[in-house]
């Protein structure tokens, strides 16, 4: 007899094991393509600063203290951007909540190399101009560690600010949906019993979205993490640690992307092997979000 609800259960599992097994051979792939670096350089090559073809000399600090940077200034400045403009979407008139909904969504359309070039030709030059001046000399930090009083527009500043634009409009979906899926009744028992609308925000929604609206920093995160060309064209990349924020530097992405086309033998295995860091950043990042999630979840109700 014809077992339709097997069939589909066993289809349903070898697709839900097809991740992590496509998962399992990246892993495989870029540690074979880059043991040539791990044996010449041991896990010092993952602390080293230098790269230098000529030499056959390479080191990953640069591109991952970069990588790291950017993705923190881009969370900086998205997050709160992203919740705010969520929690309004969610209680706005129709009218008006679904004309901006739809234009955040078509934000996460716009190809990254558009953001690139508008980041190279719109952006660098504002920040040139204006953003990176004011900051430097009218509010003086060009004393403080990390802010220089050197520019030109480019550098890891300007690749945060590009990177935050881009992930806005995919956090700010998820939460935005996230917001939406709270119960009604919850909401109105809670402004029963005197709460304001930040307290039912916080306790309410907050609690009940908590794994959506993580997933949804999740997946931004993991966008700062990878993104290529945007980044390619405003952070300059120079392979060298920065010494501020207005200065030149490199990422992981933007690393592979300059350097892969023309690389052979131990420059090769050494951009593999950047491949291979930035992927176990990206699974660890995901590992402790989930324990975290697993943790906190009896303090939240969850069985």
């Amino acid at each position: 007899m014809f077992n339709a609800d097997g069939i589909f259960q066993r289809v349903c599992m070898v697709t839900a094991m097809l991740a992590g097994v496509l998962m399992l051979v990246f892993f495989i792939q870029l540690g074979i393509s880059s043991q040539a670096v791990w044996r010449e350089f041991g896990l010092g090559f993952i602390f080293s600063t230098d790269w230098n073809p000529v030499t056959n000399s390479y080191g990953a600090l640069p591109a991952v203290v970069g990588t790291l940077i950017t993705t923190f200034i881009a969370l900086l400045l998205a997050l709160p951007l992203s919740f705010f403009a969520a929690l309004y979407l969610v209680d706005a008139k129709p009218c008006v909540g679904e004309v901006l909904g739809h234009g955040i969504d078509l934000l996460a359309a716009i190809p990254s190399v558009i953001y690139g070039m508008w980041g190279l030709f719109v952006l660098a030059p504002l920040m040139q101009k204006y953003v990176q001046p004011f900051l430097a000399e009218t509010l003086c930090l060009k004393s403080i560690a990390w802010f220089g009083d050197e520019y030109n527009g480019f550098g890891l500043m300007t690749a945060g600010l590009i990177l935050a634009v881009m992930i806005l409009p995919y956090i700010c979906a998820i939460m935005r949906d996230v917001f939406k899926m709270t119960p009604a009744m919850l909401k109105e028992s809670a402004y029963g019993v005197g709460c304001t609308k930040w307290e039912t925000v916080k306790d309410i929604v907050l609690r009940y979205g908590i794994r959506g609206i993580l997933g949804g920093v999740f997946i931004g995160l993991g966008r700062a993490l990878g993104e290529t060309m945007a980044v390619l064209f405003v952070i300059g990349n120079l392979m060298t640690m920065p010494k501020s924020l207005f200065s030149g530097a490199t990422t992981i992405a933007s690393t592979l992307a300059n350097n892969f086309a023309e690389a052979d033998g131990m420059q090769k295995s050494a951009l593999f092997a950047l491949g291979l860091i930035l992927l176990v950043m990206s699974f660890g990042i995901q590992a402790i979000a989930q324990y975290y999630l697993h943790v906190t979840g009896k303090r939240r109700g969850e069985k």
